[in-house]
């Protein structure tokens, strides 16, 4: 009996696969004029099964989102620092004020049991840059190693290299300011639960991406002078 198990096969385990974008934004943020509804319903038809609303320095578009989609939407904010440059906060519950220097905003994520996610970080004028990586550096937990706005490789080649050299965990994320960019960076992930689950996955995932057209930057200026319904 024991030589007939030693010999019969193992079925191998299913392993669930997410679709993540981590870098989603909202008619929340003063550049972007997409719904709620249609950036959920716009995930769905993509095949995300998680998608990061991280508004800059708001916080409502992503609890609204997460109303209407508790299973897809994961709570965020990109907080504009003292420094002038972009710290996201994921898994949080509470607005954080934008204007505190990078290390305050980061140890404010902290404080609601968040996760800090560094966006675009070698992109000039928004993104951390070495000076303030280095002095946030013992509090970052997730680096965004391929954003689809970013138009020259290289920089997304240094994030990723930057994390690697650290043993950070890497994200992907559209930066989608349209509901047409929406799914073009994408981290695959074995299936996970809570915070700590969603890092091990992480660290197991692939990217999948694909850079949008520079025009989408057009769409942006036009979302900060268009008049908006209230």
């Amino acid at each position: 009996m024991g030589d007939l198990e030693r010999d019969r096969e193992v079925e191998p385990v299913a392993v669930s696969t997410l679709r993540l974008d981590l870098h989603i934004h909202t008619r929340a943020s003063y550049d972007c004029l997409s719904d709620y509804p249609d950036v959920i319903a716009t995930a769905r038809a993509r095949g995300l099964d998680r998608i990061a609303v991280t508004d800059h320095n708001e916080i409502e578009g992503a609890l609204r989102a997460r109303d209407l989609a508790p299973e897809l939407v994961i709570v965020g904010e990109e907080i504009k620092t003292a420094e002038g440059v972009d710290v996201i906060g994921l898994f949080i519950s509470e607005k954080i004020p934008k204007g505190r220097p990078a290390v305050e905003t980061a140890q404010a994520i902290r404080g609601q049991g968040g996760l800090i996610y560094i966006p675009h970080p070698f992109a000039g004028g928004k993104g951390p840059g070495p000076q303030v990586l280095a002095a946030i550096e013992p509090y970052v937990d997730v680096v965004e190693i391929f954003n689809a706005r970013i138009h020259k490789p290289a920089l997304n080649e240094m994030a990723k290299q930057w994390a690697e050299k650290r043993d950070l965990a890497g994200g992907a994320g559209s930066d989608a300011h349209t509901l047409r960019e929406i799914g073009r960076g994408v981290i695959e992930v074995p299936e996970y639960a809570g915070s700590e689950g969603f890092l091990d996955a992480l660290r197991a995932g692939r990217i999948v991406g694909r850079y949008s057209s520079y025009l989408v930057h057009l769409a942006s200026t036009w979302a900060k002078i268009a008049p908006r319904a209230r």
